[in-house]
């Protein structure tokens, strides 16, 4: 009886989570071929977030990996690392399901508890739009002569504040997962909101602002500017993933469309 009953929980929840395999699949790749393009950015970019944080403890003269974690730039390309990770293994399971035959091809996640199941799909949202927050803000704001002054600062830079935003563009254009959830632009807000929190925590503890921009002292009444206008900047950048993602979804249901009526 108890079987019957997991069983009959677990069809359920299949069915109302991710139904069409959005999260899994692409228009323009093989689920396979997308497990191994997720897969590969997420050893990439853990190379990077490793290398990263080591590199200026151990190369640079009285350098120090104590402030890594104060940075949004690398807390949100963590974000990416795992993201990759976790779709990518989430894709792996899908492509493996339907190569074994199965009537109809599963994932994992569509299985796992709904907290699991909104965490993956807020973490989706977090990397399509923060990297692109980033991106901007850096370039218009914090970038100088020193961006590409070494190897070091110029790979890191080009792969953080560059990339970044390719990866974002990557998983909004060529997969078919779907439009963000409209609950999900205040949570965003949020955790922006709580970051600025660990930016005067990092002052306390350890004697600096991860970005001038946030020094009171300095900014004076332009530090409300700028922390309103980035949060506006995130609810822009929301809406115009959004409004993307609903334009290749309209394209790509065209072009189905047309294929099935020449078939």
């Amino acid at each position: 009886m108890t079987d019957s009953v997991q069983e009959v929980e677990a069809q359920t929840a299949k069915q109302t989570f991710d139904p069409e395999h959005k999260l899994v699949t692409s228009w323009a790749f093989s689920p396979t071929i997308l497990a191994g393009l997720r897969l590969f950015f997420a050893f990439f970019t853990l190379f990077t977030a490793i290398f990263t944080l080591v590199w200026p403890a151990v190369r640079v003269k009285d350098g120090s990996a104590s402030g890594y974690f104060s940075y949004f730039t690398n807390l949100t390309f963590i974000g990416i690392c795992a993201y990759f990770f976790a779709s990518g293994v989430q894709t792996y399971a899908y492509a493996k399901s339907s190569r074994n035959g199965d009537l109809e091809p599963t994932f994992p996640l569509q299985r796992w508890g709904r907290v699991l199941q909104y965490l993956h799909v807020l973490l989706y949202t977090t990397i399509v739009t923060f990297p692109i927050l980033v991106t901007i803000v850096y370039w218009a704001l914090l970038a100088s002569s020193e961006s590409f002054e070494t190897p070091y600062t110029s790979y890191s830079n080009i792969v953080k504040h560059a990339l970044n935003s390719a990866f974002a563009l990557f998983e909004i254009i060529f997969t078919n997962v779907g439009l963000l959830p409209w609950l999900n632009l205040p949570v965003t807000i949020v955790i922006l909101a709580g970051y600025v929190g660990v930016a005067y925590i990092t002052h306390e503890t350890q004697g600096f602002y991860p970005y001038a921009f946030l020094n009171p002292k300095k900014q004076g009444a332009k530090l409300a500017g700028y922390i309103v206008g980035i949060a506006v900047g995130e609810a822009i950048i929301f809406v115009i993933v959004w409004a993307i993602i609903k334009l290749r979804e309209f394209i790509v249901l065209k072009k189905r469309s047309k294929k099935e009526v020449k078939a």
